[in-house]
């Protein structure tokens, strides 16, 4: 099982592997270049902690992509300890950033937890067509099946030959079966089926590929709908993880996909592929802020090990460049 408890009160520095704390650094390079680069710049050679000190610091923490709503909330949290005059250097400057984009960040930082007391755990993914949801769903798969848990997959995104072969690779490859039908088939209908076999089979966790949509295409986001309507008649709970995935790359797009997906279909975690090969993963910070959805795991890069279980206080650390 994935995750583990975490105290929200508290603000220590995470105790983690160094190397792997490092290697995140590595890999959110762009992000962290963009942020950390230009706070240290704005320090050089600066003496007192004043107004247009905070203002280039916001404008640092907007062209990050943070988002105005977040970057007021950071700002504010900082000049509250600016006026306790527990602020008196940058050393002092930057504990209180950490620590006030820690606090946005961390009541999403919620790891999957699977259920195995159902038979199987259903985890739907959707999202945008690019967005990555086809390479998560191997990746996730691989991750449980290394686990010691049975993974059977449905390839839901019937419209796309080339998602539906993708998937049949990484079962291949795994030794995992995956339930398909013909181009064009009706994606519910697929879907029932796998959650069928996967029941028949007592397998311990069903990942269900689906066609990538738009969030404006209402007709399609309402098949979605559909899925789900479909998978209740054979288990009232399913699916018991909706899992939107959203490419990093997009920015403050990204929020208002998440939004669409969220009021159509309800989303239940989140996961932030590509980070690290954009300077706007400062994205995350918006979607935390404005919709309080877990964020599941982060996407750092192509291999299995690269999809990360989120960890606020691992990112922030690595985002601002700071020390264990």
């Amino acid at each position: 099982m994935f995750g583990f408890n975490k105290d929200p009160s508290s603000s220590q520095k995470p105790e983690k592997n160094p190397g792997i704390l490092a290697s995140l650094k590595q890999r959110l390079s762009k992000t962290r270049s963009n942020l950390s680069d230009g706070i240290a710049d704005i320090l050089l050679g600066k003496k007192q902690l004043d107004d247009e000190l905070f203002q280039q610091l916001e404008d640092q923490l907007l062209m990050a992509d943070v988002g105005i709503e977040a970057t007021t909330k950071i700002i504010q949290q900082i000049t509250e300890t600016l006026k306790r005059k527990q602020l008196n250097d940058s050393d002092s400057l930057y504990q209180a950033l950490t620590d006030a984009m820690t606090q946005i960040l961390l009541p999403c930082s919620q790891p999957l937890k699977v259920n195995t007391d159902y038979k199987p755990y259903v985890i739907l993914m959707v999202g945008i067509n690019g967005a990555g949801k086809t390479t998560t769903t191997g990746k996730l798969a691989q991750k449980y099946q290394q686990m010691g848990l049975n993974v059977m997959l449905a390839a839901g995104d019937t419209f796309r030959a080339a998602a539906v072969e993708q998937l049949k690779t990484w079962g291949q490859r795994l030794n995992i079966p995956v339930i398909s039908q013909g181009s064009g088939a009706e994606p519910a209908s697929v879907i029932y089926d796998a959650l069928q076999s996967a029941r028949a089979k007592n397998i311990d966790i069903l990942i269900a590929d689906t066609a990538g949509r738009l969030h404006t295409q209402n007709n399609l986001m309402d098949e979605l709908a559909k899925i789900k309507r479909v998978l209740r008649k054979l288990d009232v709970n399913a699916p018991h993880e909706t899992m939107l995935v959203l490419d990093s790359g997009t920015g403050q797009n990204a929020l208002s996909q998440a939004k669409s997906f969220n009021d159509t279909i309800g989303i239940s975690g989140l996961t932030l592929t590509k980070l690290d090969g954009t300077a706007k993963g400062g994205i995350i910070f918006t979607l935390a802020e404005k919709l309080k959805l877990p964020i599941r795991f982060i996407g750092v890069g192509e291999s299995v090990e690269d999809l990360r279980e989120f960890d606020s206080d691992e990112f922030v650390f690595a985002l601002l460049d700071r020390e264990q």
